[in-house]
């Protein structure tokens, strides 16, 4: 960060290496669980980081794709064989050291849960050690995830180009023989191509035959190469600036780029030496510039980890897992140790352990979903998993959340040991000393925590032996007075019918053993408590108490009060799960619970599905660190934020958003016709499922175009929480591939999106070319003012015009023929100066082509106060726009306009918003006023006795009929008034705006 500008984040992402001892390969002993014999292989990667491959002694060869691997793994946690012989095979005498030291584990799958391992033995520690590091820095790094459309295409040349493309376009073979034709390669169907002819430089032929790209030369042309082949550096660096520029950026932080600086991406990709020179760039080298990883369609310093990560944890939102050990559904199925493993990894900073008593002789502690016919795993063995990779691709700290069943003390008493020894100083017992347990004192930060484990598990401050007696009548309440109950893995029929109702209904929280001393001393700034109410929470201040909410309950406080919601979560955590009935382990929307600032919102990473590939995209930058950091309002306490708001928040600039998709490429090996859709998700306001669709190509998925309007959504309220996800389907709607994008990370302009498939795994050629414009809402009140002050001129001569044309509608009758008389008393040329009007002498000099302008007819008449000495226009040359943006004065007039303008519409924000809640609690106010009378009412009528005659029973009726016509008219009043009030305070607006319009005219007029 040393040297960066000041609020200009310095990139500290390094683009992928592959070290030399990769390239050149290393020898090793291949080695398979089901197989008793072991093969000598050579490992290698290829120089730009995309295969693995492995090559036995006869030559042949296999290969692994990089972006698949998931973890590298050396040492204590890598598989080890379990057969003899193959352990006598493997360890042989002459090599030094333990063998686990020598292995290298390759753990690799299309998800977190369908997991494979590639076991290989080196014949040094050191090797091992060095493999396991490179290939992991490999698989994690994140521009490699990101890569761009020039490096995709590349991959599929590494691989193979012409292999691939055979496979990927099995149904259109005719396409692929004409291209090869076009390339004077054979194309037979028993023809082979020797690989060397097969070279680059072929291949971006082969692809240019295969996929044409129509539509880039329509830009190309469009941009200013109409009648040449060709584009100029000043060309170029206008559209660099002004269709690809990111206009919410700040010009003095982020300017423009400059003539010279764009030569270099001229001399980077334009092939030819000639144009180079010339300071040229050709449709070719254009393409490639649209293709590279300076265009991506994601800026970098949005994957690195570029926020502030110093403030108190409550203010970030934080990736969650629920019931982790999971593989499958929430009532049967395998629970795993390498779920968390691979949980960790992809980021997650919070996971869940149900622990439950051990029934072995050993009385070890197990993992388990209670009440259910899932497996069981050990405790100690999560435990030593969560060790081996808390901080392995995030430095930040880990969350354990304990829904803690284990109704023995020496069993608690061994889970806390584990704890203990295995993570050793990683784990946080005492609470530091800059932020004591005390109220009103804030959590620590994700930096102040780097590295730490923070256990959540009940605490309570108990002697031993009260808890071994709680503990005892715990075993002999109504849950637990069955050994068969308490015994996930052999539960009776009966039984387990009723337990599995209800943990459908309940969940098994609830039923939690209490703490013993041990656990309890493992707990600090994440001390569970029971939810009471928002303002309880408020007044106790405690921000190292947490509460946990089902999703239904969350829902519903969210409803019932969104902005006290968003204050409670300003100070303390909250955590949402998945309610008991997604027994398929399906996931709620956890967009619903970031808009009210819930930092530990816990899904199945098991399932991923629409809402685990949102949290997948919410997680997926600031470097994947698991870390996200609220919006200001959410963390400020001076502000108040209300989720369901569908006006723009105080303080967060709006934005509008169009995207224009313009083709596909390669989007699916079948001849079928595809088409798009796009999403919005955010706000409820922001929120738009299936809110454009393209029509389907026919019968092209290599490289369909579409034509058709942009969608547009004028104005997305909260873009820092907005999130946009283009997807791609087959017609009859199969999925073929997506991408989720957050509205604040998008780049503007001409754009690859490198698409995705179902289980959020990058796809190498599938991708669509799309035109996005981002940039600031500017409400329709003010276009005009905008367009003032971007073109002054042209909206002083419109302005003109308008007058003139409304004159010929005032006009009253004769005016015409005394206007007719003014401009003939004027001469016959009315630009010629009046000689009756002396022009006064400036500095004591009289400028003699100096000349009084006449009012137009129509405008005299308007402005007849207008003395037309003031008039006096020296003789001179009209500026461009262009000039005029040049000089400070006329740009700091922008600003300052623009910033009035803002301030203006802010306060009247405000004023509205204070008007609207103030109604709404004199409303609800009436309302418990009136729901307190009628419950009176029907109180004092029962107080008269049981047997009441039907005429009684018809007097109440009534006199309930006109306390709720009361209660009408109250409101109805009330809603007047408001109505009232509002119009009132908009026409205020209305007025001030007009006036500040008018001021900011004269003000451009002085500096022009």
């Amino acid at each position: 960060m040393a040297g960066a500008q000041p609020g200009v984040h310095a990139l500290q992402l390094k683009p992928v290496s592959v070290s030399e001892s990769l390239r050149k390969g290393s020898k090793f002993m291949k080695w398979d669980d089901d197989s008793t014999t072991v093969t000598p292989v050579t490992l290698r990667v290829d120089p730009q980081g995309y295969f693995l491959y492995w090559t036995d002694q006869n030559k042949d060869t296999d290969l692994l794709d990089i972006a698949y691997i998931k973890d590298a793994r050396n040492g204590k946690c890598t598989k080890t064989p379990k057969d003899m012989k193959l352990r006598e095979l493997l360890d042989v005498s002459t090599l030094v050291g333990k063998m686990e030291n020598r292995m290298l584990t390759v753990v690799s799958g299309p998800d977190m849960v369908n997991i494979t391992y590639l076991n290989f033995m080196a014949f040094q520690e050191e090797i091992a050690k060095e493999w396991a590091e490179e290939l992991f820095g490999l698989a994690s790094n994140l521009l490699a995830q990101n890569m761009s459309r020039e490096a995709c295409l590349e991959k599929v040349t590494v691989l193979g180009g012409l292999i691939s493309i055979f496979r990927m376009f099995s149904a259109d073979r005719k396409r692929v023989e004409t291209a090869l034709e076009n390339c004077n390669l054979p194309s037979g169907r028993s023809d082979s191509i020797p690989q060397e002819d097969f070279t680059p430089e072929v291949y971006k032929v082969f692809l240019t035959n295969i996929c044409p790209r129509p539509e880039l030369d329509n830009i190309f042309s469009d941009v200013g190469a109409k009648s040449k082949p060709y584009l100029t550096v000043e060309q170029l660096t206008e559209f660099i600036n002004i269709r690809q520029r990111d206009p919410r950026l700040n010009e003095i932080l982020y300017p423009p780029l400059k003539p010279e600086q764009v030569q270099s991406l001229v001399e980077k990709y334009e092939p030819k030496e000639l144009l180079v020179q010339k300071g040229q760039i050709s449709v070719e080298g254009f393409a490639k510039y649209l293709s590279s990883e300076e265009n991506s369609i994601i800026p970098p310093e949005k994957l690195d980890q570029s926020e502030d990560m110093t403030l108190p944890l409550s203010h970030y939102f934080i990736n969650s897992s629920h019931n982790t050990y999971l593989t499958a559904g929430q009532l049967a199925g395998n629970s795993s140790v390498e779920m968390y493993r691979q949980v960790l990894l992809s980021g997650c900073r919070c996971i869940e352990l149900d622990c439950w008593k051990g029934r072995t002789t050993e009385e070890e502690p197990v993992i388990t979903h209670g009440f259910t016919m899932t497996t069981e795993i050990s405790f100690k063995e999560v435990i030593e998993a969560i060790a081996e990779c808390a901080f392995k691709t995030s430095p930040f700290p880990v969350i354990l959340s304990f829904e803690n069943h284990v109704d023995s003390p020496k069993q608690q008493a061994k889970m806390a040991e584990y704890c203990r020894s295995i993570f050793g100083d990683m784990l946080l017992t005492d609470p530091l000393e800059k932020y004591p347990l005390e109220p009103g004192v804030h959590l620590p930060s994700p930096m102040d925590l780097t590295g730490k484990i923070l256990v959540k598990n009940k605490k309570k401050h108990i002697k031993t032996s009260s808890t071994k007696k709680k503990l005892s009548e715990q075993a002999s309440n109504t849950y637990s007075d069955s050994s068969s109950v308490h015994e996930p893995s052999s539960p009776s029929t009966a039984v387990l019918s009723l337990t599995v109702c209800h943990v459908i209904l309940q969940g098994t929280a609830g039923s939690e053993a209490f703490a013993t001393e041990e656990m309890s001393n493992l707990v600090s700034y994440v001390q569970p408590v029971k939810f009471n109410s928002f303002e309880a929470s408020k007044k106790i201040n405690r921000s190292y108490q947490m509460s946990s909410f089902v999703e239904t309950k969350a829902l519903e406080q969210l409803t019932k009060s969104p902005v006290e919601f968003v204050e409670y979560n300003k100070l303390q955590l909250s955590r949402i799960y998945p309610k008991g009935t997604r027994v398929d382990s399906s996931n709620y929307n956890p967009q619903l619970f970031w808009n009210a600032g819930c930092q530990l919102v816990a899904l199945n990473f098991q399932t991923i599905d629409l809402s685990m590939m949102l949290n997948l995209g919410m997680y997926e930058y600031n470097g994947k660190c698991g870390y996200r950091l609220k919006p200001e309002f959410m963390r400020r306490p001076d502000k108040h934020f209300d989720p369901f708001a569908e006006s723009t928040v105080d303080g967060i600039v709006a934005n509008t958003l169009s995207v224009k998709i313009i083709s596909g490429q390669f989007l699916t090996d079948k001849k079928v016709g595809t088409y798009v859709e796009i999403d919005m998700f955010g706000l409820p306001v922001d929120t738009r499922r299936k809110g454009f669709k393209t029509k389907t190509s026919q019968g092209n998925a290599v490289n369909p175009v579409w034509e058709e309007e942009a969608f547009t959504l004028k104005k997305v309220v909260l873009p820092t929480l907005a999130s946009m996800r283009i997807s791609v389907f087959e017609d009859g709607g199969k999925f073929i591939g997506h991408r989720i994008i957050p509205v604040n990370a998008i780049r503007p302009g001409y754009h690859y999106i490198g698409l995705r498939n179902e289980k959020n795994q990058a796809l190498t050629l599938p991708a669509l070319f799309v035109y996005v414009e981002v940039k600031d809402y500017v409400p329709d009140t003010f276009a005009d003012v905008i367009e003032a002050l971007s073109n002054p001129i042209r909206y002083v001569n419109l302005m003109e015009q308008r007058a003139n044309q409304l004159a010929a509608l005032t006009l009253e009758e004769g005016a015409e023929e005394e206007d007719s008389k003014e401009v003939d008393a004027g001469g016959d040329d009315p630009m010629e100066p009046d000689p009756r009007v002396t022009v006064p002498a400036e500095n004591g000099v009289n400028h003699s082509n100096t000349h009084v302008l006449p009012l137009p007819p129509s405008l005299s008449r308007f402005l007849p106060s207008i003395p037309r000495s003031s008039l006096l226009l020296p003789e001179m040359e009209a500026q461009t726009l262009e000039e005029l943006k040049q000089q400070k004065g006329f740009v700091r007039e922008q600003r300052k306009q623009y910033k009035e303008m803002k301030e203006l519409v802010r306060k009247h924000h405000r004023k509205t918003g204070e008007l609207i809640k103030e109604h709404t609690a004199r409303a609800a106010e009436l309302q418990n006023q009136h729901q307190r009378r009628r419950s009176a009412l029907q109180k004092s009528h029962k107080r008269d006795g049981k047997k009441r005659s039907e005429q009684c029973l018809s007097s109440l009726e009534q006199e309930l009929c006109v306390l709720d016509q009361e209660s009408s008219q109250r409101l109805s009043e009330l809603k007047e008034q408001q109505q009232q009030q509002l119009l009132t305070l908009r026409q205020e607006q209305y007025y001030s705006e007009k006036y500040q319009k008018k001021e900011h005219i004269k003000m451009v007029h002085t500096h022009t």
